[in-house]
Order: structure tokens, then sequence, then C-alpha cells
């Protein structure tokens, strides 16, 4: 047997990807590795949950507001009050921003090049200044449309990464008529340039039809928050999961509960737990979160011209669940259309400018769990605290970590297709990074650690020779 070792570049971590081949030089197995050691939960003891908010946020810089909510809403718990409505309504603002921001930088500044520029082009020019200098336009989107994203955030929080603004209990300010005009403002150009680049991408499905059909299309569960009508959710509701005919396995399920209907399987070779449905086993238990599920566990978006959308983007499979995680691309484009829409359908509720804006209460309940959908799937927070409220045991199971199973499975069948012969190509390594990207992962969320992202890449042959190796 051979074995290939690949590393995996333009995401946020550490990752390392395996190929092994047989006697007959096909590939045998290829693994996902995640080479960050997880850390995080274990520090988190001895500090209060007053504190948490503004720790998980600095796991990452790409997601710390999905860990800042999600950590208020584990701490609101705690509290076991009733956290004001105008808060509820400003931090579901605040994550309409993020996901804006999060879905533009995956779109246009880590996958556009791929494949607007070619999977086998040099890759000194195969990324966003290569996009720059090709397609200007799509490049400027790319980055107003972010910029709108933060500044929803910053007009908030005060700050576009890291702010300390939601808490338990509610948040730490409110919105004025300044800073909400501000958003208004911004909106139009916004709506345009995410309803732009959604034609520039259908009318470029064509051609990528190839890559549906490699880049991780198999059957699995989908799972993701859902409101009580059944309509695309982002804050709030209960879980659903549906299988890739679109049928709904298990509905109504308790976010809190979570540790009912998921558990976490450990490999040696990965430092990433991999997450799988309790009724069905491992690895059998196989589900996806972020946009793509989203888009399939959900009746409808709730906006009208989201909704038009998602009706195109369910006939590619017929109205059955949208299978290939290449689409991932497809879901995020139509979740900033729908976010946009939602922050259009809101902005002028008074009471996002309401002065009450938090509640003020102690330790009401020893245990507390946060669940939101972040940009890149379902976010769980669960924290056990003492009778002073100092984090005694913290469990996080993070969007990245729920893809684990379906991130190796797009790995081999990428590798199975497109490897040729006993030597790493460059359009090869090009299109096993592309399966990757296209979860969106974030590596340092999911394990806890911090720093830049090479990939590795190693060939191993049936005897165990190194026949290839890849860094980058």
């Amino acid at each position: 047997m051979e074995t290939i070792r690949i590393p995996v570049t333009r995401i946020e971590g550490h990752g390392l990807i395996t190929i092994k081949l047989d006697e007959g030089g096909k590939v045998k197995e290829a693994k996902f590795h995640v080479t960050e050691v997880r850390g995080f939960e274990r520090f988190c003891r001895g500090r209060t949950f007053w504190e948490m908010p503004g720790i998980t946020a600095r796991i990452c810089g790409i997601c710390p507001i999905s860990h800042l909510l999600c950590s208020a809403k584990a701490g609101d718990a705690i509290l076991a009050v009733r956290v004001p409505e105008a808060a509820h309504k400003l931090r579901r603002l605040m994550n309409l921003g993020q996901i804006v921001q999060s879905h533009a930088l995956s779109f246009f500044h880590l996958s556009a090049a791929d494949f607007l520029l070619g999977w086998d082009e040099d890759p000194a020019k195969r990324n966003i200044f290569g996009l720059v200098e090709r397609y200007p336009e799509i490049a400027r989107d790319g980055i107003r449309l972010r910029a709108f994203g933060q500044r929803v955030i910053e007009l908030l929080g005060g700050r576009k990464i890291h702010p300390a603004w939601a808490v338990p209990g509610g948040v730490e300010y409110p919105l004025d008529e300044e800073r909400r005009d501000e958003i208004k403002r911004g909106l139009p150009e916004a709506k345009g340039i995410i309803t732009r680049t959604i034609s520039l991408f259908e009318e470029n499905l064509p051609r990528l039809r190839e890559e549906i059909k490699t880049f991780g299309d198999f059957p699995s569960l989908f799972m993701s928050l859902v409101a009580d009508d059944g309509t695309w959710e982002h804050y709030a509701g209960r879980i659903r999961f549906v299988d890739a005919e679109r049928v709904i396995v298990a509905d109504g399920l308790d976010p809190a509960r979570y540790y009912e209907y998921l558990a976490e399987a450990v490999e040696p070779w990965s430092f990433l737990k991999f997450p799988y449905y309790r009724e069905y086993g491992y690895p059998e238990g196989i589900y996806r979160v972020g946009p793509l599920a989203r888009l399939n566990t959900c009746e409808r978006m709730g906006t009208p011209l989201a909704d038009e959308v998602l009706q195109r983007f369910r006939a590619l499979y017929d109205g059955k669940a949208v299978t290939s995680s290449f689409l991932y691309h497809y879901a995020r484009l139509i979740e900033i259309l729908g976010a946009l829409e939602r922050i259009e359908r809101m902005i002028d509720d008074p009471e996002l400018l309401s002065p009450r804006v938090k509640a003020d209460a102690g330790v009401n309940e020893l245990e507390g769990v946060g669940v939101h959908e972040a940009p890149r799937g379902t976010l769980f927070h669960h924290y056990r605290v003492d009778e002073n409220g100092v984090i005694q045991w913290v469990n996080l199971i993070v969007s990245t970590g729920h893809n684990n199973l379906a991130m190796n499975k797009t790995v081999q069948q990428i590798a199975a297709h497109y490897l040729d012969g006993r030597k790493l190509t460059e359009g090869f390594l090009n299109r096993l990074e592309g399966g990757i990207r296209a979860y969106d992962p974030c590596l340092s969320c999911s394990v806890h650690a911090a720093g830049t992202m090479p990939l590795v890449v190693k060939l191993i042959g049936p005897d165990g020779e190194e026949l290839d190796e890849a860094v980058r």
C-alpha cells in the first residue's frame, strides 16, 4: 500500500491529508487529519461564566461573533431570566451581519479563485490577487460585501473583531438612530452585489458539473435549527434532521439536550472528534451542518428573493436534498441574500432602539447550554458552574467538528476520482483542497488552537514507502 500526504491551505487552522494506494495503484483510503491539539475547554475552567463570551470569542479571529453570541446564550440559561426582546433582536442583527461577512470571505476571498481562474492555474495567481487582476469588479464586490457585514458588527458591538458586547442576560448597550441609519444606507449596495454574484455563479454551474458530482456528493443526514413553522432559522428554534430525500428523520429536538441525540467518536489519527447521530451509530450516523444543511432542513427561507433562488437551488436535485458539498458555495450566496433581506425587514423595528437590553440576575442554574447557527453550522456551548458562577466544566461542539466525517468522505471521493498515477500534480492538490474548502472549515475553532494553516499531503505506497509529499 502506498500513502500520499498533502497539507491544506486557504482554510483556518492546521491540516494534513493522507492518501494510501493499494497494490494496483488505486486509492485505498484517504483521511483528513486535524493536527492541532484541543485544549480550550480545559483552560476555561476556573473562570466565571460572565467572562466566557469575551474569552471564547478569542478562539478565532474569523468566528468571534459566533462564539460571543452562543456563550452569552449559555450564560442566559445559567441566569434563568427573561432576556429583553430588544436584546434578542440586536443579537439576531449581529449574527446576520456575521453571516454576511463570513460567507463573503469564504466565497470571494478563499474559494472563487479556484472555479473562476481554474484548478490548474499557477498557484501564484490562483488567489485573491489573481482575482483582482482578472476580475476586478468581482473582487471589489467581495471586499464591499464583506465590509458591509463587518460594519454591522462594528456598529452594534464597537469593534469588527472580538467585540465584548453580548453578555449573559442581553447586550451591553442599545442601538441608536445614527448607527441604525448607517446600516440602512449600506443595504441597497449589498443586495445589488449578492444578486449579481448569484447570477454569476448560476451561469457557471454547467461548466462545474464534474466538481458538483465529485466534491463530496453522497447521501447523508443534514442537521440544523429551524423555526417552529419550518422556516430557516439562525438564532433560536429547534433541531431538525433530514435525510438525502429531504424526509424528516427527527424534528423538534431540544437544542439544550443535544447529548441525547448526538455523540462524538474519537479516532487515533485526528485531534478533531467525529460527531454522529446517536440513533444511527458510528459512522452510519454521518450528518452535515452549515449553509447546505440549513437549506436542506428548512421549508423556506422566509424572504421573497432568497425563496426564489432556493427553488432553483432545490431544482438541481429535483426537490430532494442537495447532496453535493461543492454546492455549499451556492448555499452561502443564498444565505447572504436572505440575511440582507432579514436585516432590511427588521431595521426599522423601533424595539431595536429600546434602552432595555439587559436583565440583571445571579446564578440560578448550575448548568447552561447555548445553541445557535454560526455561518459554518450549528454551534453548542455547554457550561457547568458552581454556586459562585465559576466554570467547572465546558463542552463546545463547533460547526467544523460536525462536518468531520463528511470532510473525510469528500477527500476520499476526490482522491479516487482525480488521482492519476503516483505523482501529486498541482491540479489534483487544488481539487483536494477545494473539497475541504467547500465546508469553509475553521479548525482553530474546532480544536481550540491558533496558528497559520499549512497543508501537508503525503502519498504512501502499498509497502508503506512515502512516494511523494506536498507542503503548502
